[in-house]
């Protein structure tokens, strides 16, 4: 199946399709310094649609990082084309984009509640209505009572979820995540992995999750990207049918095995 085909199939079992937030062509990224060029990212072709959760999966150095960079607008693209917010839409990153690293970068100055109330300032948002949505945000998250700690009062996987309440404050259309639970322990990864999918149900936001593991990328899913050995090229995108609510003893079924092996094969690993 082609890259752009692949990208074109039906969404998963009882989802209502939204529009396309989305559109990827052949899209290119060229690295260049000084006589030398290092091709980042070769072909990338996909269709995300409004309300998606996009695990983005591939070896270390294939150019996932690279691929949200662009969708957040921080790098630009030498080839192909590249929509975001459909054709002719109004799209501005800084406001319709939150992002979550791999570490939380929450600062330490700043109470936690401060912390999640900076997009909010730097956009100049009504200070009273962030206050109130920055307070629900801490407890969607499982945060309440503790918006007036500071960040090295709280766990890992407790400064993960300021940071995820801190990409919401602004009401993205799009939220990036870049390895968001890379740095935390096995037993919090798959904590928050639940927390992930618990905030996405609730939220029903675009996301769009860069990461190394595989049974993560099939758990948060309902669409995987599969990107070869860099430089990056589409190997595979495809819809993930499993039953929701996701919990972890589905990691034991058959359907997920199968998932699982599906893309260690697309990767070449046995």
């Amino acid at each position: 199946m082609s890259a752009v085909s692949a990208a074109l199939v039906p969404p998963a079992t009882g989802a209502t399709p939204g529009k396309i937030l989305i559109r990827m062509r052949n899209l290119r990224k060229v690295y260049r310094k000084k006589t030398e060029e290092f091709l980042a990212v070769s072909d990338v072709s996909l269709d995300i649609r409004e309300g998606d959760m996009v695990s983005l999966v591939g070896p270390s150095g294939c150019g996932k990082s690279t691929l949200l960079k662009i969708l957040a607008g921080l790098h630009g693209h030498d080839g192909g084309t590249l929509e975001i917010g459909g054709a002719g839409a109004a799209f501005n990153p800084g406001r319709d984009i939150g992002m979550v690293f791999q570490q939380p970068l929450l600062l330490k100055w700043r109470t936690v509640l401060e912390n999640v109330l900076l997009p909010a300032d730097i956009l100049g948002l009504d200070r009273k209505a962030a206050v109130a949505r920055a307070n629900d945000l801490l407890a969607m998250v499982g945060l309440s009572g503790s918006g007036n700690k500071m960040p090295y009062e709280l766990s890992g996987g407790m400064q993960q979820r300021a940071a995820i309440a801190r990409a919401l404050i602004h009401d993205p259309k799009l939220v990036l995540m870049d390895e968001p639970f890379g740095a935390l322990d096995a037993l919090t990864r798959e904590k928050m992995n639940l927390e992930m999918l618990r905030i996405w149900e609730e939220t029903r936001k675009t996301f769009v999750v860069v990461t190394h593991s595989i049974q993560e990328a099939v758990f948060l899913g309902t669409h995987c990207a599969v990107l070869t050995a860099g430089p990056a090229r589409m190997a595979d995108f495809f819809p993930i049918e499993l039953p929701e609510p996701r919990r972890l003893h589905i990691k034991t079924s058959a359907g997920f095995g199968d998932y699982v092996r599906r893309i260690y094969d697309l990767l070449g690993v046995e």
